[in-house]
């Protein structure tokens, strides 16, 4: 956890305290100290929600430049993930973007859509398997994965062994590359992905459990957009044509990978929010009984990411408009194997999700821990209990972890002294 990458960063000049992102960030990351905002690393999943929420744009997603690649790279993909073909108005060929892309001065564009299509078969194909704990969580969203690691760690066991889409397409780009221009090596191609969100950056820097990714960088779809908007509908020879079908596009948005399984017995949810409450809902056994279960970070799905233009609603129904435009499957699963639950070992993760250390310790002494927990039971007795945020702490119970642990005193409670200040004054 230490080692851990992050793709959000803080720029405390910009932070005037307000205590928004405190008050949104789910893992209670944030704290207030000296007037400005404070990211603990080891709580934070990357999933950019104080990066939307910050008014003052003190918060950021870290993501690298087109302009920073490598020059030793002499092939280089894009990697444009589904929810871009939904920025657009008007988009009448997917074919349209691929090549503004290729103007960009990509040399060649392999969309993550046709990777999804391929994840969904194999997903299919996991689901087969009479073994598997269920309901089997979806491992595309990293912030969700993280989020499971941190919080909820006895649901490690039920995320998804499959690659993510977009790592399956870097693999993939990469292969294809090579089978199609044998003069070039391995170490001269980059794949470079167009993402929605910083999490993603954070996959790509960190890998999945102990699975390291083979993508080489991220740049922000936010900058692609600017740099698109201008080449896009003004090229005039298209030749770049997709390769995907409407079944990897809809990943884009909240429910699209969950199709793809044929099934009805499925749960999709989007917002940090919907997507804790159903975490408990499966820890606690009060779900129906389902067989999986799709949790997006962001509102809508990756068309609400972070570093997205457009409103997530607007996209996604241009997404669903291109469904007259590409056919439904492009790409299928190519094995030999004929066994039902067959999944060639590319698409499998490394490495078990489950290597799950708590983020914080109150001590490494048993004995000293127990004593920290009864002061912290004891502090929040006595305090007023409403989550005000005015400490400097989302809560109040992580108030008096955070007053056990030295880092802020009990008077630092308004609602405390100012009860004090009355008593004082009463006795005057």
């Amino acid at each position: 956890m230490a080692s851990f990458q992050h793709s959000v960063s803080l720029d405390a000049h910009k932070c005037i305290g307000c205590t928004s992102c405190l008050r949104q960030c789910p893992t209670e990351a944030i704290r207030i100290r000296d007037g400005r905002a404070v990211i603990r690393t080891n709580l934070c999943i990357d999933c950019g929600r104080c990066v939307r929420v910050c008014q003052h744009k003190a918060k950021r997603a870290v993501f690298d430049r087109i302009s920073e690649i490598d020059p030793k790279y002499k092939w280089r993909i894009a990697l444009p993930a589904p929810a871009l073909y939904g920025q657009f108005d008007e988009l009448n060929e997917v074919g349209d973007l691929l090549q503004a892309l290729l103007e960009l001065g990509f040399d060649d564009v392999y969309e993550v859509a046709r990777s999804a299509e391929i994840i969904s078969e194999c997903t299919r194909r996991y689901m087969r398997k009479p073994e598997i704990l269920k309901p089997v969580i979806s491992s595309a969203c990293p912030a969700i994965v993280r989020l499971i690691r941190l919080r909820f760690p006895e649901l490690c066991d039920h995320v998804l062994p499959i690659l993510p889409p977009v790592e399956y397409a870097s693999r993939a780009a990469k292969q294809e590359a090579l089978l199609q221009h044998p003069e070039l090596k391995p170490e001269e191609i980059c794949t470079v992905f167009i993402s929605p969100c910083p999490a993603k950056t954070s996959y790509a820097k960190n890998g999945l459990s102990q699975t390291k990714s083979t993508i080489d960088y991220v740049v922000s779809m936010t900058d692609v957009y600017r740099r698109l908007s201008g080449k896009l509908g003004k090229t005039k020879s298209v030749t770049m044509k997709s390769k995907a079908g409407i079944a990897g596009v809809k990943w884009a948005s909240s429910g699209g990978e969950a199709e793809g399984l044929y099934s009805d017995r499925y749960l999709a949810a989007d917002d940090m929010d919907n997507a804790i409450q159903v975490l408990d809902a499966i820890e606690n056994g009060k779900l129906p009984a389902l067989e999986f279960v799709e949790l997006n970070a962001c509102p809508g799905g990756c068309v609400g990411g972070a570093a997205t233009v457009e409103n997530p609603y607007i996209a996604k129904a241009r997404l669903l408009s291109l469904k007259h435009k590409l056919p439904n499957y492009r790409n299928y699963l190519k094995v030999e194997n004929k066994e039902p639950d067959f999944i060639p070992d590319d698409a499998l993760v490394d490495n078990p999700i489950l290597d799950y250390v708590p983020p914080e310790r109150l001590s490494e002494d048993r004995l000293e821990a127990m004593r920290m927990m009864a002061e912290i039971e004891e502090i929040y007795e006595l305090l007023p209990q409403i989550d005000c945020g005015s400490c400097g702490a989302p809560t109040c119970r992580t108030f008096a972890e955070d007053v056990v642990k030295g880092e802020c005193r009990v008077e630092d409670c308004i609602v405390l002294l100012k009860k004090k200040l009355q008593e004082q004054e009463e006795q005057l």
